[in-house]
């Protein structure tokens, strides 16, 4: 048994033997590669700061080209807007232009139309007036035309009148041979009176003397108002009396000429 022993201590020996520098070695070799496993971390994380700041560098970078391109679009936006401004700004002034081309083109229009039109009228006016002056000159022409008519046909039938008044006055005479004898009264009570008619009291008349009444002339005389259709004209042109003939009836007579007279009615 004892040899039995040796044998399995001797190859328990040697086997130890052989395995302990192999676990040596392989306990040396795990070593570094702990040693670098410690060691790499730190690599690691030294590595780590510099990435970091690539990190923060690109991110600073990316900002500022974001703050480039902000600030670039902000400048577009503002050049856009200022041009758009601008365009618009000379689009109004076209427009603003053009507006008020358009205006003054309506005043002028508009003036001319007006001119057109008052012209018009005005000479509308002036046919219409020129028009009615003809006419109110015709009409004038035509109403002294028969104003001369009537005048010389109330002058024709004065004259006849008259003819008439100094034919019966003459008749009269004729055929009375006297004239009223004093306190005579005509028709209407007319009393005749020697002492303010007759030949004896004369007096001259003007045309427009006396007092016109009732569309005729009146003439006053020994307080009576003696009156006649139409005066004949030698009744201005002497000194005139009045009497009653014996028929009651009343007559004009000249003083200078006797034979001119006519019958007149008595107020």
């Amino acid at each position: 048994m004892k040899p039995l022993r040796l044998i399995s201590t001797g190859i328990l020996v040697l086997f130890l033997g052989v395995l302990a520098p192999a676990y040596a070695q392989q306990d040396q070799g795990a070593k570094p590669e702990k040693q670098e496993q410690q060691t790499k971390p730190k690599k690691q994380q030294e590595a780590k700061p510099g990435k970091q700041e690539q990190q923060q560098a690109k991110g600073q970078q990316q900002q500022q080209q974001k703050q480039q391109q902000q600030q670039a679009k902000t400048a577009n936006q503002n050049e856009q807007r200022q041009a758009k401004g601008q365009q618009q700004q000379q689009q109004k002034q076209q427009q603003q232009q053009a507006k008020s081309t358009n205006q003054n083109e309506q005043r002028q229009a508009k003036g001319q139309q007006q001119q057109q039109q008052k012209q018009q009228q005005q000479q509308a006016k002036s046919a219409n007036q020129s028009e009615q002056r003809q006419a109110k000159g015709q009409q004038q022409q035509q109403q002294k035309q028969q104003q001369q008519q009537a005048r010389t046909q109330q002058n024709q039938e004065k004259s006849q009148q008259h003819q008439q008044q100094q034919a019966s006055g003459q008749q009269h005479q004729q055929a009375q041979g006297q004239w009223a004898h004093n306190g005579q009264k005509d028709s209407r009570g007319h009393e005749y009176n020697a002492s303010k008619f007759g030949s004896e009291h004369h007096a001259r008349f003007q045309e427009n003397g006396g007092r016109y009444y009732n569309g005729r002339r009146e003439y006053s005389f020994g307080g009576y108002w003696f009156y006649a259709g139409a005066w004949p004209a030698w009744f201005y042109q002497q000194d005139v009396y009045f009497v009653m003939g014996a028929d009651g009836l009343w007559y004009a007579v000249a003083y200078g000429n006797p034979s001119l007279m006519f019958q007149v009615d008595i107020e």
